[in-house]
């Protein structure tokens, strides 16, 4: 490439970040990046996407059987689209093959259909894809990466880039276990704690790191060459083209590795303005999405209450619970503080509660809800750190403590949407209830009910008859 096109490139990814970073500025900017002091408990408490995904992984232990659509384009319309019904379809190598089946996918999600036949097509073909958690994204890279290796060479030959340290040991433990019969297939973390010495070179085929500690490895001590890489892996890519210091260790990253190389870029959602950066860097890619349906709230109940405060509406809630059996609960606050209260306050009146905030850890998280799913504990006290992720057939009321706020003060409709979708899971019934204590959270509540085309009823707690009636619906 000449100087001169060296320098248009340039300066064209300079003005996409610029225009990433302007988009952050006036949406709030990110929320928090990794390393990030924690926020005020007055503040609305949301996990990272990171976070979120990585909680998500762990939590879904088998594929979602979701009615969903593929959204498909490509830059070349004359390039051939191809799809799988099978694992054999795919022509693997025999102990690839044994390893998917070894980890219980027997047949191919909606996203991998279309997904692997395209990654492991020759010549190889650069991907965008975009699809929810739980829906088998990454054991599609996964397993394009180990297809691609030729075991015969004794150098790096995919790099894969996570945003965490937890997320890329996910990763490295999905490939190790699909790759547990491929015993001359040679995997690298390239993550805290890992070091190697200076002027050594890494044989490993494919390492799997967080960024920086890639850089270092490979920018900088040369322990292995970026310019032989054969496939380049980008997980999380929304998560990473969105956090400044990331986004520019990856774009330094993908200038090392030649023109030929094959690009993968994985995420669960991706912004416009990504989007179009993602496409930008990768180019002539084919871009799947996986579309879901609208999540119906048929088989939801809603319901408001009015309350004067706070301490009003925790009685609401010891009136809902003295009025119906209910077989577990999960009540949604908008700051730690309140979780907080709320939590202490139910376990002080006897109830068998956990709190799940941003200020746990990701292990004292899913043992938080470790113990929710066992029935141990039948209250879960909760902030936005999760309001997607908690699948748990015993559910069958969900609490609005606090109404789902945008940054602007306005209904956040999609959170309330996921928040009360914890109920009703599994084709079962379910109830939602909204405490109103304002005339702006009533406002919310309309703002909701407009937005879904869905009554949200008054309910008075005072009213036995009408209390009871809920268990009637549940």
């Amino acid at each position: 490439m000449s100087e001169w096109a060296k320098k248009a490139e340039e300066q064209e990814i300079s003005s996409l970040v610029n225009q990433l970073d302007l988009h952050k500025k006036e949406n709030g900017g990110v929320q928090k990046e990794e390393q990030a002091s924690e926020a005020s408990e007055e503040q609305p408490d949301y996990a990272t996407p990171a976070e979120a995904s990585l909680l998500l992984k762990m939590i879904r232990k088998t594929l979602e059987d979701s009615k969903c659509d593929l959204d498909i384009q490509r830059k070349d319309p004359t390039s051939p689209l191809y799809s799988v019904k099978s694992f054999e379809e795919l022509h693997l190598k025999p102990g690839l093959l044994k390893g998917v089946y070894s980890m219980g996918y027997n047949t191919p999600s909606k996203i991998q259909e279309s997904a692997l036949p395209n990654l492991l097509a020759d010549p190889p073909q650069n991907m965008i894809a975009q699809s929810q958690s739980g829906t088998g994204k990454t054991a599609a890279f996964v397993l394009a990466m180990l297809s691609r290796v030729d075991t015969s060479q004794n150098y790096t030959q995919v790099v894969c880039i996570s945003p965490t340290y937890e997320l890329a040991i996910q990763t490295g433990e999905i490939a190790a276990k699909m790759a547990q019969f491929c015993q001359d297939i040679k995997l690298k973390y390239a993550v805290r704690g890992e070091e190697v010495a200076r002027g050594t070179t890494i044989t490993d085929h494919i390492i799997i790191g967080t960024p920086g500690k890639i850089m270092d490895w490979g920018c900088k001590l040369k322990l292995f060459d970026l310019s032989k890489i054969r496939v380049f892996v980008l997980d999380e890519a929304d998560v990473m083209i969105n956090q400044q210091g990331h986004r520019d260790q990856c774009i330094k990253i993908h200038k090392m590795v030649p023109k030929t190389c094959q690009m993968m870029f994985f995420s669960a959602t991706y912004e416009k303005e990504v989007m179009d950066f993602a496409q930008y860097i990768v180019p002539n890619a084919l871009s799947i999405r996986l579309k879901r349906e609208q999540e119906s709230l048929d088989n939801i109940k809603q319901y408001y209450i009015k309350c004067r405060n706070q301490d009003e509406k925790y009685t609401a809630v010891q009136n809902i619970y003295g009025g119906i059996t209910i077989g577990q609960a999960i009540l949604f606050c908008h700051t730690r503080r309140t979780a907080t209260w709320l939590a202490g306050k139910m376990a002080k009146d006897g109830h068998a509660v956990g709190i799940l905030n941003g200020d746990l850890t990701v292990e004292q998280r899913l043992a938080v809800l470790d113990r929710f799913r066992s029935g141990q504990q039948r209250v879960l006290v909760t902030t936005n750190v999760l309001s997607r992720g908690i699948d748990v057939e015993a559910v069958t009321i969900v609490v609005n403590f606090d109404l789902p706020l945008d940054q602007n003060g306005q209904a956040d409709c999609e959170t309330y949407l996921h928040r009360i979708g914890r109920t009703g899971r599994f084709g079962k019934n379910g109830i939602a209830i909204n405490l109103v204590d304002s005339d702006k959270s009533m406002d919310v509540c309309r703002q909701i009910e407009q937005h879904f085309g869905r009554t949200i009823e008054f309910l008075d707690t005072d009213d036995a008859d009408q209390v009871e009636k809920l268990g009637d619906f549940r």
